[in-house]
């Protein structure tokens, strides 16, 4: 008999320690169980949002925040390189994995090298922003696409130099203290047995104590416009770069989904 717990526990770890998933057979061998029962687990897991099968519910290609494909973030620790999902899933890594990484990736504005160091105790301080394109509420309509639109950019104006260029609507922006807090406490208790996955209105709970709100956000709740100038964007394209001020580290907090 298995657990799915037990499954998902042994796929983010085969992420985490080795890199990269765990193949069916490698699920079967794990607990002695036929190669049908390990898909079934996978496809259960699946469905459940806690993992991404390809498109043929066979092989993992996403367990947030890691990736097994490419998608424009590598995160580096002294001894293991992953492929990050996003900007979100990639400054998450550091802290499950306990260690600082370097983060890499490219402005999507002007096709700059981006490097910073990500810690997993404290934000890192410089000046880039991250844009995520896709509302939460329809990230699981196509999680790939959404995981591919959430950048790291190296300015205000670069965000929208890139939706001028590729005519995409504008979403939110978040400094990256902001995108730091959001990683390390989503992802809080991600290797552990006892971690599920937050009920909609837990993870609007998470949101709003970050000053994340509205219907971006899944929060219907009115939100006051940004005053004129704010960031330095044309009006016609308002930007909605969110801050917020000091916090707790998120070490030693009990998961929370």
């Amino acid at each position: 008999m298995h657990d799915l717990a037990d499954v998902r526990v042994f796929v983010y770890r085969s992420f985490a320690e080795r890199g990269g998933p765990p193949v069916i057979e490698e699920v079967a061998a794990e607990f002695g169980i036929g190669a049908d029962e390990a898909l079934q687990a996978l496809r259960a897991l699946h469905d459940a949002h806690l993992l991404v099968l390809d498109a043929d519910r066979r092989r993992i290609v996403m367990a947030h925040p890691w990736s097994a494909v490419p998608l424009g973030f590598v995160v580096a620790g002294e001894r293991m390189k992953w492929w990050g999902g996003c900007a979100w899933d990639s400054f998450a890594i550091p802290a499950l994995a306990g260690e600082p990484c370097l983060v890499a990736t490219h402005c999507p504005g002007c096709g700059r090298a981006l490097a910073l160091d990500v810690c997993p105790d404290e934000p890192p301080t410089a000046d880039m922003v991250a844009h995520f394109l896709v509302p939460i509420p329809r990230m699981w309509d196509d999680v790939m696409f959404a995981c591919g639109h959430q950048s790291l950019f190296c300015a205000e104006e670069h965000v929208g130099r890139w939706l001028r260029e590729t005519r995409n609507p504008r979403g939110v922006l978040l400094d990256l203290r902001t995108l730091w807090l959001l990683a390390t406490r989503w992802y809080a208790g991600r290797l552990t047995r006892d971690y599920r996955r937050r009920t909609p209105d837990e993870a609007r709970a998470l949101f709003q104590e970050l000053g994340l709100s509205g219907p971006f956000w899944g929060d219907d709740t009115p939100r006051e416009r940004p005053a004129a100038g704010t960031g330095g964007l044309p009006r016609t394209e308002p930007a909605l770069l969110v801050r917020c001020g000091p916090a707790a580290s998120p070490a030693g907090r009990r998961p929370e989904r």
